[in-house]
């Protein structure tokens, strides 16, 4: 069963929800997911979760439009993106455009990082393997970065040399996620390991089926996660960029990330069997050093 955000863009309502109403499914929504970190944290002002909620609502629908909608999810997402369009000329009817709506409007919200997210599963309905890592990283240009870039818009920095770092932040946790959900993400028909790495380092696609770790697949996985935590040394000099809670909150993604990335050396690379997460004790414990420390260069 689809969840009420993905409904109601199959069966819209007779009439739009209140913005109220949207509001809350947005709240619903971002506070019933689960991260490595949760995208609104506790240091984040009050007056700023509502237009975080909004922000995640959005991705979180277009990512479930991709990978869970029955029947046509091409067509469903061409129908979301003109419920975009109409966030920033008309009025939309769906409730998580009718929330972020007045968010696109107060924090003046570029349509372009918006369409890069629906670009996204627009290649997940069409590709399923990644023949090169240049092309993985396309991919991540708009399935990741235009997270950061308008997560740092929300909060008043707009400053290509902050997203640019950002970038490389956004870029490590989206491989994180795929390193983290190999096995996953096979059973659902996608591989996102380079092909012409697979065959460089002498894996072949029926050793994900077989749900093996070889001798191939772990120095394959090792090599992708030592590149995971390159973007995310590379990213790490963002926190010294901003000011406040917000240097937490990127520490504490990146060190969650980063935790996950260890996961997985000491699982010996093999995430066929089991997928490496992070219990709440452990995350409890990065967020006490992060905020006793954010010396970011002692975690790399």
């Amino acid at each position: 069963m689809v969840g009420e955000h993905v409904q109601a863009l199959i069966d819209p309502p007779q009439s739009p929800p209140s913005v109220e109403e949207s509001e809350a499914l947005c709240r619903r929504l971002a506070l019933s997911h689960y991260e490595n970190f949760t995208v609104v944290s506790h240091f984040i002002p009050r007056a700023m979760r509502q237009p975080l909620y909004n922000l995640y609502a959005f991705c979180r629908t277009v990512d479930d439009i991709g990978d869970e909608a029955p029947g046509d999810r091409s067509a469903l997402l061409d129908r979301f993106e003109a419920e975009l369009a109409t966030a920033y000329n008309g009025t939309p009817r769906h409730p998580v455009l009718i929330a972020l709506k007045g968010t696109i409007e107060r924090f003046d919200l570029p349509r372009e990082l918006f369409e890069r997210l629906i670009t996204a599963n627009r290649i997940d309905q069409e590709k399923a393997r990644y023949s090169d890592f240049d092309e993985l990283l396309r991919y991540c240009e708009h399935s990741a970065t235009p997270v950061g870039r308008l997560f740092l818009l929300l909060f008043g920095y707009n400053d290509d040399e902050l997203f640019l770092l950002s970038d490389e932040t956004c870029i490590a946790l989206q491989l994180t996620n795929f390193w983290q959900d190999v096995k996953r993400d096979y059973e659902n028909g996608r591989i996102y390991l380079p092909l012409d790495e697979m065959e460089e380092f002498g894996v072949r696609e029926e050793d994900l089926a077989a749900g093996e770790a070889t001798e191939r697949f772990v120095e394959l996985m090792r090599f992708q996660v030592e590149r995971a935590r390159d973007h995310f040394r590379r990213g790490l000099p963002l926190i010294d960029r901003v000011r406040g809670h917000l240097r937490v909150d990127i520490a504490l993604f990146s060190r969650g990330g980063l935790a996950i990335l260890d996961k997985i050396e000491h699982l010996g690379y093999d995430t066929l069997k089991r997928r490496p997460t992070l219990t709440k004790s452990e995350k409890i414990r990065l967020l006490l050093s992060t905020l006793v420390s954010r010396r970011w260069r002692r975690w790399i």
